[in-house]
C-alpha cells in the first residue's frame, strides 16, 4: 500500500506535528505499507525524521503552508503526482490556518480525494460541537459563536464526504452520528506516543518540578499554575520549581514572553521554549507532577497520554475531554477548579506531600497508557484502509466485466 498522510511534522510549529510524527513512525514499520508519502508543510525535510534504519520507503512532498490560500491547489497537485492508494488526513479545524478562508479551504481537501475515488480517512482531533469557543479563546461574541458554529457544521459535512471520519473520544462519535445522521464516524483512540521501559516511578534528587507542557495562551493559562505554586510555598518549605515547557499558541503570539516578564520575580520558574522530540523523555522524567492549567478542552489530550507513558501523576480540571479520558481509558488525576488558584494549590500539594498517593496515580496512568500503544492505533487505520481498497477493487472488477 502506498499511503499518503497529510500532516505537519516536527520541526513545524503547526498543531498536531508531534502526533503526526509518532503515527508515521509506526506506519513505516508495518509490512503492508510499501511507501509512505508525507504531504507536509514547507519546513519539513528528511533529516528531521529520526527513525530507525528499517522500515518502508518515505517520500516527502512539501506542498502546503500555514495560512496559505493556495493549499487546496498545491496539495491537490501533490496527490495527483504521487498517486497514493489511500490518504489519511491528520486534522483539527485550524490545521491549515487561523484565518477563516485558508482554514476552510484546507478542510475541503478530503472531499477532493474522495472525488478522485481515493480511499480517504480523516482523523479529526476536535469537533466544534464540543468546544467552548469562549473558554478556548476563539471569541466571546455570541453572534460570532453562532457564525462559527454554522461554518463548523458546513465544514464537518465536507469532512464527512470522506470514507470515514475517525475521532478519539466516544462522546465525539455519539455527537457526530446523532447530529449528521451518518455511519461514517468511527472511534480510534488517541494512543500513546512512546512506551519506554516501565519506569521505577522514583523521583530525581533535588527540587520537585511542577511541569506544564503544550502551546499556551488561549485556554491553556500559566498564571494560575505559577500563582498556585507561590501559594504552596507559603506553607511548604520543600524546594519547588515550575517548568513551563512549550510555546505560544498560534492564536496568542507573545503570551509566554509577557508571562516571563510578569513573573520574573518568582524563583525557580523556567520557560523551556519549544521542546525537541529527543528532549521530551527528559522533560517528563524529571517532573514530579504534570499540571493541566486549562480553562477548556478541544479534544483528546496528547499530553495526558505522554504523562501516562512516563508514569507521571497529573493534576487537571474535571471538565470536558479530560473527564471523558478518565472514564473511557482509565487515567487518574487530582482535580481542581480551573478558576481557583487555591484549588490548584491544594491539588498539587496533595500529591507532592504524599508519595504513596503520587505513586498510585503514576502507576494507574502508566497502565492506561500501556493499554493503547501507537502501534495498535496505526494497525486500526490500516485495517480500515485495507477494507476500503478491497471494496474499491471489487467495484472496479464488476464495472469492467
Amino acid at each position: 500500500m502506498k499511503l499518503a498522510i497529510v500532516t505537519a511534522l516536527p520541526p513545524s510549529k503547526v498543531t498536531l506535528n508531534e502526533y503526526g510524527y509518532h503515527l508515521v513512525k509506526q506506519f513505516r514499520k508495518k509490512e503492508n505499507v510499501e511507501e509512505l508519502i508525507l504531504l507536509t508543510d514547507e519546513v519539513v525535510e528528511t533529516k528531521h525524521l529520526n527513525f530507525e534504519a528499517d522500515g518502508c520507503k518515505i517520500t516527502i512532498k512539501n506542498c502546503w503552508r500555514f495560512n496559505s490560500y493556495k493549499n487546496i491547489l498545491t496539495l491537490n497537485k501533490a496527490v495527483n503526482e504521487t498517486k497514493p492508494d489511500a490518504v489519511l488526513f491528520n486534522l483539527q479545524f485550524l490545521k491549515f490556518g487561523d484565518k477563516k478562508i485558508p482554514a476552510a479551504l484546507g478542510l475541503m481537501l478530503p472531499y477532493l480525494c474522495k472525488i478522485k475515488k481515493i480511499p480517504t480517512i480523516v482523523l479529526l482531533h476536535n469537533i466544534l460541537e464540543q468546544v467552548d469557543l469562549n473558554s478556548a479563546g476563539f471569541t466571546k461574541n455570541k453572534l460570532l459563536q453562532k457564525t462559527y458554529g454554522l461554518i463548523g457544521t458546513i465544514l464537518t459535512r465536507f469532512l464527512l464526504k470522506a470514507d470515514y471520519v475517525a475521532v478519539t473520544i466516544q462522546k465525539f462519535v455519539n455527537t457526530l452520528t446523532e447530529k449528521y445522521k451518518t455511519k461514517k464516524v468511527v472511534l480510534i483512540p488517541h494512543g500513546t506516543f512512546e512506551m519506554p521501559p516501565k519506569p521505577d516511578f522514583s523521583l530525581p534528587d533535588g527540587a520537585k518540578k511542577i511541569m506544564a507542557f503544550g502551546k499556551f495562551g488561549t485556554y491553556k493559562k500559566v498564571e494560575i499554575l505559577i500563582e498556585a505554586v507561590e501559594e504552596i510555598r507559603k506553607t511548604n518549605d520543600e524546594a519547588l520549581e515550575i517548568v513551563i515547557a512549550g510555546t505560544d499558541s498560534p492564536n496568542t503570539p507573545g503570551y509566554l514572553a509577557e508571562m516571563k516578564e510578569k513573573y520574573k520575580h518568582v524563583k525557580g520558574l523556567h520557560f523551556t521554549g519549544y521542546v525537541e522530540e529527543e528532549d521530551v523523555p527528559e522533560i517528563f522524567g524529571e517532573s514530579t507532577v504534570v499540571v493541566f492549567p486549562y480553562t477548556s478542552t478541544t479534544g483528546s489530550s496528547g499530553v495526558l497520554h505522554q504523562a501516562g507513558s512516563y508514569g507521571k501523576a497529573v493534576v487537571m480540571p474535571n471538565l470536558g475531554d479530560l473527564t471523558d479520558l478518565i472514564q473511557d481509558e482509565g487515567y487518574r488525576g487530582e482535580f481542581f477548579d480551573p478558576e481557583s488558584v487555591s484549588s490548584l494549590a491544594k491539588a498539587i500539594d496533595k500529591i507532592i506531600t504524599n508519595d504513596t498517593y503520587r505513586l498510585e496515580l503514576a502507576k494507574a496512568n502508566y497502565k492506561a497508557a500501556a493499554s493503547l500503544p501507537m502501534s495498535e492505533i496505526a494497525e486500526m487505520y490500516l485495517n480500515y484502509f485495507e477494507k476500503l481498497i478491497e471494496k474499491k477493487s471489487v467495484k472496479i472488477e464488476v464495472e469492467t466485466m
